[in-house]
């Protein structure tokens, strides 16, 4: 495993109005969750933090609008902070993380300082509709598909402890895989009274065998990043982490949760020996 840690940064862009009924997210319109509703930011509001992700070290700056999909405003204003966002920050990574999306929408955005586009598929295709009833699981795959054929970066990963069973956590990891991407981000379930879903059946042993075949299956190139959750599972156990294949890490606070602060997360690297990486991988030989 190399010993460089990429830093990424998420900036939840458009927060709470989410129409769809995943029974794991906060932002759903269905569920009465405590969380802070805003729309859109500004651009200039954009640019500055990521001017603040930049100086904590974070490589890749992810959009993220609380939608089902791309629409026609969303891309524009997308377009216009990544554009905005690359005249202002240098070697910064834009990864755009708003929902189904068509090859010509992700093309455009592309054209416009897009890197990289994220889209999980949360969980099996068996077990999908136990969790979101409104789009189906297929539609996220060929999402990512679609991504692949626009000529952006992918980045696909899935939430682990929603209720699945093992054989169901096998079958995400092997459709993962299929994909090739080049970035899969790791979530694991952050229990909240207000939803559907109120326990997470994953642990921290659990959590590192899935760990470890991903990362023996995406070999040693692609990012394997522990996002969401890790806190919960790994604060005092990160070097098991890394040692197990993880080589990225969300810093900063989530979607609607708290993250570590950056800061604490830089000693912690620090004290483990890790350094930040500086440029994004090679990633050409992956996107043929």
């Amino acid at each position: 495993m190399s010993k460089e840690i990429t830093l990424c940064s998420i900036n939840n862009v458009l927060n709470g109005y989410c129409a769809e009924d995943c029974k794991f997210c906060t932002q759903s319109t269905r569920y009465d969750t405590d969380i802070t509703k805003y729309k859109l930011k500004t651009v200039s509001q954009i640019v500055e933090e990521a001017h603040i992700a930049k100086s904590k070290g974070a490589l890749g700056y992810c959009l993220v609008t609380s939608t089902k999909g791309l629409n026609k405003k969303i891309v524009s204003f997308i377009s216009e902070a990544a554009t905005a966002i690359k005249k202002e920050v240098d070697d910064i990574i834009i990864i755009a993380c708003n929902g189904t999306a068509e090859v010509d929408q992700l093309k455009f955005l592309k054209d416009h300082g897009v890197d990289s586009y994220n889209h999980n598929l949360e969980t099996s295709k068996a077990y999908y509709p136990n969790i979101c009833t409104t789009h189906p699981w297929d539609e996220r795959f060929q999402t990512c598909l679609n991504v692949k054929e626009a000529g952006l970066m992918l980045c696909a990963g899935g939430v682990f402890g929603i209720g699945e069973s093992v054989e169901d956590r096998e079958s995400l990891m092997t459709s993962i895989l299929s994909l090739k991407p080049e970035s899969v981000p790791l979530n694991f379930f952050i229990p909240n009274k207000d939803l559907p879903l109120t326990e997470s059946n994953i642990n921290k042993s659990q959590a590192l065998e899935i760990i470890k075949k991903m990362r023996t299956g995406l070999g040693e190139m692609s990012l394997l990043m522990a996002a969401g959750g890790r806190e919960g599972l790994f604060t005092g156990s990160e070097k098991e982490m890394f040692d197990a294949g993880v080589n990225s890490i969300v810093i900063g606070d989530y979607l609607t949760t708290k993250g570590e602060n950056p800061d604490s997360d830089l000693d912690m690297l620090k004290a483990l020996n890790l350094t930040i990486a500086t440029e994004c991988p090679d990633f050409s030989a992956m996107m043929g």
